[in-house]
């Protein structure tokens, strides 16, 4: 008898340590949240070419203000949008930015594959069992890169990590034609002022049979200093007036990821960007938002 209570309060013990455990996960994730001074810092540090003409990209730094909101808040998923602010501070321009979706121990995955392809996955309950999977997604919130990894919090320290492929940055994609995947190593880590991400990205060249070469190296370091929130009121008013907008768009991205199957999108329609045809204010009702993206998803 004192054995199966033994067993019964032993069990009990591990199941509200992992409940407490995702709590806690949780709450860090939603640290992110609010309005923060960004800066944005890039340097190649390492060169593995064998071209002798190769130049390595310029150093990258900007800063500016963004406004990350809470649109969803269940246990095993929490999504935030990001709102850049930026210019004249007395009349800024509003640029809705990035979307991180954070799920707790989910097994299916888009992983990038160059040529604008993203390779579906699904991965074991045992793989992916007390992890935070972070799936990133591009402005026009089309897939950008994703994978999973542990919470950790040690020593008065929150972070996360994971390695996963991804296209090439903004930054770069328009410059630069000498490589068509970044392996990204993102750390994002709850500090004392607000949060950091921090990067260890390796740019490669992948061609079909052969194995993949990494041309450079190259360190990103970007801070998220937490500020009043009064600063980033233009791009929060902003959220709320085309959140609705948005909405449709996101519904309409779920239903395409749920057709589990390999994802490969086209460049431009009628010679223009996705995010140039949902960024049009004319665009809004569900039939013309739906057209639109399926237009973009080329057919197997």
């Amino acid at each position: 008898m004192k054995y199966k209570i033994y067993t019964l309060f032993f069990f009990f013990s591990i199941i509200i340590n992992a409940q407490n455990k995702q709590k806690q996960d949780a709450d860090a994730i939603k640290k992110m949240c609010g309005c923060y001074d960004v800066t944005y810092n890039f340097a190649e540090t390492f060169n593995y070419s064998k071209d002798l003409l190769y130049k390595p990209s310029e150093n990258k730094f900007t800063k500016g203000l963004e406004w990350a909101g809470l649109i969803i808040d269940e246990d095993d998923k929490i999504s935030l949008q990001h709102i850049l602010q930026v210019g004249n501070p007395a009349e800024p321009m509003v640029v809705k930015h990035w979307r991180q979706d954070w799920l707790f121990e989910n097994r299916t995955f888009y992983m990038f594959n160059t040529e604008n392809r993203w390779t579906y996955k699904k991965k074991k309950k045992v793989e992916v069992k007390g992890q935070w999977t972070q799936k990133v997604y591009q402005v026009d919130d089309s897939p950008r890169y994703e994978g999973s990894g542990s919470w950790v919090h040690v020593d008065g320290k929150s972070y996360w990590e994971n390695t996963t492929p991804a296209p090439l940055p903004r930054r770069e994609y328009t410059k630069r034609s000498d490589y068509n995947l970044t392996m990204r190593s993102n750390r994002q880590e709850i500090t004392d002022y607000g949060w950091v991400h921090d990067q260890d990205n390796k740019k490669i060249i992948r061609e079909a049979g052969k194995e993949d070469f990494v041309i450079a190296e190259e360190k990103g370091y970007n801070t998220y200093v937490k500020v009043d929130d009064s600063l980033c009121e233009v791009a929060s008013k902003w959220w709320k007036d085309y959140n609705d907008k948005w909405a449709i768009v996101r519904s309409k991205w779920d239903e395409v990821y749920e057709r589990n199957k390999n994802l490969r999108l086209e460049d431009k329609v009628n010679n223009k960007l996705l995010y140039e045809h949902l960024f049009d204010d004319s665009i809004k009702e569900e039939i013309e938002i739906n057209s639109v993206i399926e237009s973009f998803v080329k057919k197997p």
